[in-house]
């Protein structure tokens, strides 16, 4: 007869957390006007966050929504990878299948990673990026199948997700924009100690303001009546409340236990801790139950029911009676899909676990994996290797674990699961000592290493050696961003190879190094490619060689451009056809392209990146291809050809958006917004900016982003937002890796704002800090918009006393280094022009016939704002020497143009300084009913006292001197001086004089001190 147990321990009555449903179905309802919502439960051990997360989810269905539950899955010490994205996947194709078929149409073959049921999961490329790219693809995935009704994505147990999980998860509450979609996640929050994994994403999710983070309390001593009410279906003594409440201490699963066993008498005393109460109930159980609960917890935290018959070898009839006595006393149920056994509760299955002997466990799992390895079949096939892996580990059976967890390792690559992959890899590391002889000498042959050469004579058929292991350990730690991990696993390699002759083998380690050395922001990696290129110098031709060389070639060209950088891209071009690398081979010639372009060669240099792109397209090497989009409008934007450029990188963006190359679409973004403000495009480079911060994976891209915006808001006049994104934008390159095309855009913003602040000699600092390390071969694209900027400020700062000193030598070494600079194209010819210019108006002898030249150089080209500033500057100069109505007429029409361009752009600076100059001069340039008051000092609202005290401000006078020179006591002063800092909006009083020069409210003759 079957055992009769029937207990009743699961509350009818849904007890409180009212505030937290109403947060939940707020969500929801913003979900539904398409607002994708992000929330985390926490909560302790049997609080309660499963039942809530139940009565939402049925609440949710109710209103037409699909609920998609997905758990992280606990083998042994081990978590499968993606399980509970799997799961919730694998519930929204059997609700949608049509939805999902249709989001997912052309990418099947990367979802399958996740999904196996999409197709066969392709090998497609292993990179830094093959991670990033699948979670993009997801994230679309989602957007798309939630984009006309409301799906709810319940995720449960986060503690105990394996890290491709947690990165996945992370990666979607970043960056889900559009669709109805709920993501809910809940984790256990009295297990998330110091050191534990999930403890770095909670910290890392809270700072953004989209996700909402919830944690259930305890219940009430109310709350805990009415939980006790439900499951005994009657009210309860007081005396019986106080006493669980106290033994719970308001913990919802533990009052369910103490009440049960309150209820058949087993009144354990208030002694006993509540982990004893959970075994007695395991022990009131017959034998055979009892050792199928013990099996059950050691099989992980759902098992099915055909492995745990062939681990139990039971009879099937006594199978089933201990089952049903298991789950008649609540403490195993079935699984949704009716196929395995879990525990009810976690709490209850680590009680039981816990309470295990050491040999007992490992015997469990050993013939967990015996039934495993004897019956395929008897676990679904995404789980089968890493789940055999962690049996036998488990086991404490190295001749088993080490093939099973190398095989295991394949299976989390092939599933872009770097974290994991290295994880079993490390495991591989620390079993390999212990291991037979003869089982090294039957394992499997070596996986993905990218270009390293693999030991023994055929790759296909020779078992895998240590330096292989380590080799896949290097690469696994670089693909999933554990750079600290693989350093330490390429330095240990590199001492072994110390003591052997394997000059390729050691250079490809130092060329692992490098890169990791770069991403841990702890060097610029040249040295170690030095040490590569020695290792391979004089070697026969081979994919090493070639892949040394390309590092080499693309390191030289963003730190060192110039003609060994040339040398080593057409070498390496040259290596790779040799030997057949294609990838090496494309990616080199992008690098050679851009080389050309910045070497004068620009329609050749061009033609070569079109033909990689092309080539790359074709050949399906998308991260090539990613490159290409990025460098080839690069390089015509460097030319000044931005309206070809955009057209290529919006479709760019499209390519990798597919293809979730996040860096890649990050810079073409960046490089985007640089083409649209040339075209006088700023909200539309605003925006572009955004996309490069919005996007990008790793710090620079985001850099370039926020200098951007930076230079926007320089050009509109608000300085104080141009130098706080410049300071993130200095925070997001470091100082460990510099490179030019970084350095040079920063040092310019950075002049422009001082000069706006008035900080002039800040400005000439930053000058002579960049000019100390020079402009390399290649990067006048850079250097012209930066010596702009310098001459720019000093012909701003002439007459001010604060410039003097030291402004002749300061004009000096900008001529000098303009003389230097090559202009190689006729954006950089008029940029030359327009520097000189600048030089000759700091110097007081420009002319109208200098800057005639500067603006007939701009209206070939395609840049409005430049081309307003400098007929701003032909406007004044006219204005200067005119001598009839000719020379004002053309003046007002220059003056004209510049202000439509401001107006139009939002360019507040020159705005004000056409019109001020307009109004000096007479000039009409509105109609009467358009016209504003133009007076600088009446729109800033100064009184006619302040405007003085600023006149004396501007010329360098203290308060004292002010004082005597207005007959005002020094207290006085220092009131008015106040007041024009707050008028003006600025900090202090160089600021002020900088902002009363930039508006020409005072002539130059007026701020000489000797007047």
């Amino acid at each position: 007869m079957l055992w009769p147990v029937e207990t009743r321990s699961v509350s009818p009555v849904f007890v409180g957390r009212n505030d937290e449903l109403d947060t939940l179905n707020d969500a929801l309802e913003r979900a539904g006007a398409a607002e994708p919502q992000a929330l985390l439960l926490g909560g302790e051990a049997g609080v309660g966050k499963t039942r809530l997360v139940e009565e939402f989810a049925t609440a949710a269905c109710r209103r037409g929504a699909v609920v998609a539950l997905g758990g992280c899955v606990e083998i042994g010490a081990d978590g499968l990878p993606f399980a509970p994205f799997s799961t919730a996947l694998r519930a929204l194709r059997a609700a949608l299948p049509d939805e999902l078929a249709e989001a997912a149409a052309g990418q099947e073959d990367e979802l399958a990673r996740l999904l196996p049921e999409l197709g066969e999961a392709t090998s497609g490329r292993h990179d830094e990026q093959g991670m990033a790219r699948l979670f993009e693809l997801t994230a679309r995935l989602l957007e798309r199948v939630a984009a006309e009704r409301t799906v709810v994505i319940a995720l449960e147990d986060l503690h105990w997700a394996d890290a491709s999980t947690r990165h996945l998860l992370a990666y979607l509450l970043r960056t889900l924009r559009t669709g109805r979609l709920v993501v809910l996640a809940t984790y256990r929050s009295d297990d998330i100690h110091r050191r534990h994994p999930l403890r770095p994403l909670l910290a890392e999710l809270d700072r953004l303001r989209t996700v909402r983070r919830l944690e259930l309390a305890r219940f009430t001593r109310e709350e805990v009546g009415r939980q006790i009410a439900g499951i005994l279906a009657a009210e309860p003594d007081p005396a019986q409340v106080d006493e669980i409440f106290e033994r719970s201490d308001g913990n919802a699963f533990f009052v369910e236990e103490l009440a049960v066993a309150g209820a058949e008498g087993c009144r354990t005393g208030l002694t006993d801790s509540l982990r004893d109460l959970l075994l007695v109930r395991v022990e009131a159980l017959p034998e055979s139950a009892q050792r199928v609960a013990r099996i059950v917890a050691e099989g992980g935290s759902t098992v099915e029911y055909r492995l745990l018959a062939a681990v139990a070898q039971l009879a099937e009839d006594d199978l089933i009676e201990a089952l049903r006595a298991a789950v008649g006393a609540n403490l195993l149920t079935a699984t949704p899909a009716g196929d395995g056994y879990r525990f009810r509760h976690s709490l209850v299955r680590e009680a039981v676990a816990d309470d295990l002997l050491p040999g007992e466990r490992s015997r469990l799992n050993r013939r967990y994996a015996e039934a495993l390895e004897a019956d395929p079949g008897l676990v679904p096939a995404d789980a089968r290797v890493t789940r055999l892996a962690s049996y036998w580990y488990q086991a404490h059976d190295p001749a088993k674990a080490l093939p099973a967890a190398l095989d295991a390792s394949v299976v989390a690559r092939r599933r872009h699961a770097y974290s994991e992959q290295l994880r079993l890899l490390e495991r591989a590391m620390e079993l390999w000592d212990t291991a037979p002889e003869e089982v090294r000498a039957a394992l499997r042959p070596v996986d993905y290493t990218d270009v390293y050469p693999p030991c023994g004579c055929d790759p296909a058929t020779t078992p895998l050696r240590y330096l292989d292991l380590m080799a896949e350990a290097a690469v696994a730690g670089r693909f999933c961003g554990e750079r600290e991990r693989a350093l330490k696993i390429t330095k240990k390699a590199l001492r072994i190879l110390q003591d052997e002759h394997d000059p390729q083998r050691a250079a490809w380690f130092w060329v692992q190094r490098s890169r990791l050395v770069q991403g841990l922001a702890r060097g610029d990696g040249w040295q170690e490619l030095g040490t590569a290129q020695d290792l391979v110098r004089g070697l026969p031709p081979s994919e090493v060689h070639a892949d040394v060389l390309a590092n080499a070639a693309a390191w030289s060209m963003l730190h060192e451009p110039g003609p060994e950088a040339f040398a080593a891209a057409e070498r390496a071009v040259e290596y790779a056809r040799m030997v057949g690398a294609r990838e090496i081979e494309l990616n080199a010639r992008v690098t050679l392209g851009t080389l050309m372009v910045d070497a004068g060669d620009v329609d050749n240099g061009l033609a070569e990146l079109e033909r990689v792109k092309d080539a790359a397209l074709q050949e399906g090497v998308a991260h090539v291809a990613g490159r290409a989009y990025t460098n080839l409008p690069s390089e015509l934007e460097s030319v000044g050809r931005s309206r070809e450029a955009v057209p290529i990188q919006r479709e760019g963006i499209a390519f990798t958006r597919r293809y979730g190359l996040l860096d890649a679409e990050a810079w073409v973004w960046g490089n985007l917004s640089e083409s649209l403000y040339a075209l006088g495009q700023w909200d539309e480079a605003a925006e572009a900016a955004a996309g490069a911060l919005g996007s990008a994976a790793s710090a620079k891209p985001r850099g370039a982003g926020a200098l951007h915006l930076a230079h926007i808001a320089l050009a509109r006049g608000d300085t104080a937002e141009a130098a706080r994104r410049l300071a993130i934008t200095r925070a997001h390159y470091g100082t460990h890796d510099p490179m030019p095309q970084a350095q040079l855009p920063v040092a310019r913003i950075a002049i422009g704002v001082a000069a706006e602040e008035g900080r002039i000699l800040d400005a000439r600092a930053e000058l002579d800090h960049t000019l100390a390390a020079g402009f390399p071969p290649g990067t006048h694209r850079y250097g012209w918009p930066l010596l702009l900027a310098a001459a720019t400020a000093e012909a701003d700062a002439r007459g001010l006393p604060a410039a003097a000193d030291g402004r002749a030598e300061a004009l000096d070494r900008l001529a000098e280094a303009a003389r230097k600079l090559t202009t190689g194209a006729p954006l950089w010819q008029a940029y030359e022009r327009w520097t000189r210019a600048e030089l000759h108006r700091a110097r007081g002898t420009g002319t109208a016939a200098v800057w005639s030249d500067v603006v007939t150089d701009f209206e070939r080209l395609d840049r409005p704002y430049d081309l307003a500033r400098v007929r701003r500057r032909l406007a004044q100069a006219l204005l200067e020497e005119a001598t009839g109505d000719d020379e004002r007429d053309r003046a007002t029409e220059l003056l004209r143009l510049a202000g439509a361009v401001a107006d139009h752009l939002g360019a507040r600076p020159l705005a004000e300084a056409v019109a001020l100059l307009a109004q000096r001069a007479r000039l009409t340039l509105t109609t009467r009913a358009d016209r504003r008051a133009l007076d600088p000092a009446e729109s800033l609202g100064l009184t006619s006292r302040e405007r003085d005290v600023l006149r004396l401000v501007s010329a360098g006078r203290t308060n004292r001197q002010i004082a005597e020179e207005l007959f005002i006591s020094p207290k006085t002063a220092s009131v008015h001086v106040s007041n024009i800092l707050g008028k003006l909006g600025v900090a202090g009083r160089g600021e002020a004089a900088a902002v009363a020069h930039r508006l020409g409210m005072f002539p130059v003759e007026a701020l000489d001190p000797t007047r």
